[in-house]
Order: C-alpha cells, then sequence, then structure tokens
C-alpha cells in the first residue's frame, strides 16, 4: 500500500508546522478528482470538508485565533463558492490564472507572510505559489507521477499523498498537518464531545463573511 511521501525530516516540518498561522487550497484535483458538470462545477467530499475543519480547529487551537482560510482557484466553480460560503472560508479567489495575483492580496487582507501559509495543491498552475509558502502539500495521483518527480527535484512541495483528490487525498493532507502540529487527539475527541472549545471555535468560524473575487481571465 502506497504512504504518504514527506521530503523533509520529522522535525523540520514540525518547525515549519509551529509557524502556520493560514491555510489555502486549490480547488480542482484537491477537494475532487477534477472532473467538470455542464456548468464548470466540481463537488467537494465531506470526508475532506471535515479534514479541512479539523485542521482549521487545530490551528484556532494553537494559536488561539480562527485561521483565514481561502481558494484559489483558476476556474469560475459555483459548487466550490457554495462550499465557501457553507464552511465560512475568508475568502475564495476564482478565475485568478496568475495565482499570485490573488495569493498577494490575501496576505495583504491578512497582514500574513507566506511563510505563515499552508497551501494544498496538486498541478503545474499552482507552482507559482509553492516556493514562498510554509507548508507545501501536493495531493499526488497515479495519473501524475512525473510530474510529481518534476516538483520534488524543483524543490516545490514538502508532503505528498498516496490518494487522489478523488480518493480523500485532502482528508490525508489535512491529518498529516494536524499531526505536525502535535494536537491531533485533542482536536478529533473535542470535536467528538462537541466540548465548550470546539463551539467557541464554531462560533468565531461562523461569525466570517465570506468575501468572493473574481480574476480577469
Amino acid at each position: 500500500m502506497s504512504q504518504t511521501r514527506f521530503l523533509h525530516e520529522p522535525e523540520e516540518l514540525q518547525r515549519r508546522a509551529t509557524n502556520i498561522k493560514a491555510v489555502i487550497f486549490d480547488w480542482d484535483g484537491v477537494f475532487n478528482d477534477g472532473w467538470k458538470d455542464v456548468d464548470g462545477g466540481s463537488p467537494f467530499s465531506e470526508v475532506g470538508s471535515m479534514g479541512v475543519n479539523m485542521l482549521r480547529f487545530a490551528l484556532w487551537l494553537k494559536n488561539g485565533m480562527n485561521p483565514p482560510s481561502a481558494v484559489i482557484t483558476g476556474q469560475i466553480n459555483p459548487l466550490a463558492e457554495k462550499f465557501v460560503q457553507r464552511e465560512k472560508f475568508h475568502g475564495i479567489y476564482m478565475g485568478f490564472i496568475n495565482k499570485p495575483d490573488a495569493f498577494d492580496e490575501f496576505l495583504k487582507k491578512h497582514g500574513l507572510k507566506a511563510e505563515e501559509v499552508a497551501f494544498f495543491f496538486d498541478d503545474a498552475i499552482d507552482l507559482a505559489l509553492t516556493k514562498d509558502c510554509g507548508l507545501r502539500m501536493m495531493i499526488g495521483r497515479k495519473a501524475g507521477t512525473r510530474f510529481t518527480e518534476h516538483v520534488i527535484a524543483r524543490g516545490d512541495v514538502d508532503v505528498v499523498t498516496a490518494n487522489s483528490g478523488g480518493e480523500n487525498g485532502l482528508r490525508e493532507a489535512t491529518e498529516v498537518l494536524i499531526e505536525l502540529l502535535g494536537n491531533f487527539a485533542d482536536v478529533f475527541d473535542q470535536r467528538a464531545a462537541y466540548t465548550e472549545g470546539y463551539q467557541r471555535y464554531l462560533k468565531e468560524r461562523n461569525a466570517v463573511a465570506p468575501q468572493v473575487e473574481r480574476g480577469r481571465r
């Protein structure tokens, strides 16, 4: 059985994880396998959604604040927008073929440094961001092994999942990062018990009004 690939020693990844304050996600190939419907939408899995929520809670516990969260995608995707609205991300940047334009806006808006952001990605359009982000979590796939090796050779990735986006690779990646943060059991146990701490996190999360930005394609 394939396993998650770690491109650095655990101590180095843990050190980087302690600096993470925010998360951004590509959509196609990360939340799903990349297939589109006739309206240009592509879905998400509730398994991946729970992983993302648990990661945000883990960061809330670690840093004492609701982590800025966003989707940056080159496509206009109504299902991605619905997800962002439902999960109360801080924003979605759609139609940004040059993703650094959206990333720079995200950093400025939230007063962040690039090394304070964890980026979940899968393909060539994302590589303009990987050189700067604090942790680069790549969703792997069997059909892209040559590309994956190229990204590794470039030094643009820290973790590669064994599972693809359509196989809940996003859940794998979020669990890896939670583990690197060092509070895995506490995060999932608090959610299971619906603790006061989790409820306070949820209240803060749900108070966010997601911003929708559309780029010029």
